[in-house]
């Protein structure tokens, strides 16, 4: 069971469409997703609106937006705690004729595209495989995709983040505001900045992969993640972990004492079979 900490008191606040569409306009150089802007206060989860939004009709670029989520969920089902004071948005965004199996590119080009703006900004924010964002080892944010297939090929896709603003977290979390304080700096001073840099985030990272392309996407990517050079136990067997492939498995060399090898085994971790943990926060 999580413990959450209770040092701020957020009262429910709904952005403001105006200041948000001032601050993307502000940033932006030009489109390559057409934002259309849903802001809820309370949903049960932002992807779950945006799919119904989808199947509507909804286009790519379409985003669904809310200070609290009742049912969110993370990776492999698991429980996404959402409490007022976080922001929790969707995105519909195009597939490009992606096959199933290469559905991690898209949560990899949200994951390079909102860390390297925020980094842009002053915060020290890198990328823990495969999904989440973190602040000096803990938490702040995670990424969820959600596609439907049709022929072993993508036809529909979202992208759902979650990012900690002002909301009380895990002592495993960080939230923006916490991060802030400690600075003695205001670097993002409103939830409406912080959402115009997640969804212009997501906009480059995406453009960045059907533009650029996959190889160009992954050597930014990796330059941003925290678990190059970690030691981890697979399996009973202690290896460094060298890099992520496209399609999403963690690369690790095991150590080995074998002389009769002329190199250290290499194997591939496929995402949810393994956990990287956190470490609880002094």
């Amino acid at each position: 069971m999580l413990t959450l900490t209770n040092k701020f008191r957020v009262n429910p606040v709904l952005l403001d469409r105006r200041k948000l569409e001032k601050a993307l306009e502000a940033k932006r150089k030009s489109i390559y997703l057409p934002f259309s802007l849903h802001i809820f206060d309370i949903v049960s989860s932002t992807n779950h609106i945006l799919w119904n939004l989808i199947n509507r009709g909804a286009s790519p670029g379409c985003v669904v937006i809310a200070t609290q989520q009742t049912a969110g969920k993370g990776q492999w089902g698991r429980q996404w705690i959402s409490p007022t004071g976080g922001l929790y948005l969707s995105v519909a965004i195009p597939t490009q004729g992606l096959s199933a199996n290469e559905s991690y590119q898209l949560t990899f080009a949200t994951a390079w595209g909102v860390v390297n703006r925020l980094r842009k900004f002053g915060i020290d924010v890198g990328i823990k495989w495969p999904n989440d964002l973190v602040i000096e080892h803990r938490k702040l944010g995670g990424i969820l995709t959600e596609t439907k297939v049709h022929k072993g090929k993508i036809t529909q896709a979202l992208i759902g983040i979650g990012i900690n603003w002002a909301n009380p977290v895990p002592e495993t979390g960080i939230n923006l505001e916490m991060w802030q304080a400690r600075k003695g700096q205001k670097i993002i001073p409103t939830m409406e900045t912080l959402t115009a840099q997640v969804l212009l985030g997501i906009e480059s990272g995406i453009q960045c992969l059907f533009q650029e392309g996959v190889n160009i996407l992954m050597s930014r990517y990796l330059q941003l993640l925290t678990n190059i050079g970690d030691r981890i136990c697979v399996n009973n067997s202690i290896g460094t972990v060298v890099g992520v492939t496209h399609t999403g498995e963690l690369h690790v060399r095991i150590q080995t004492d074998d002389t009769r090898l002329s190199q250290n085994p290499e194997i591939y971790v496929q995402p949810g079979t393994i956990s990287l943990g956190y470490h609880q926060s002094s």
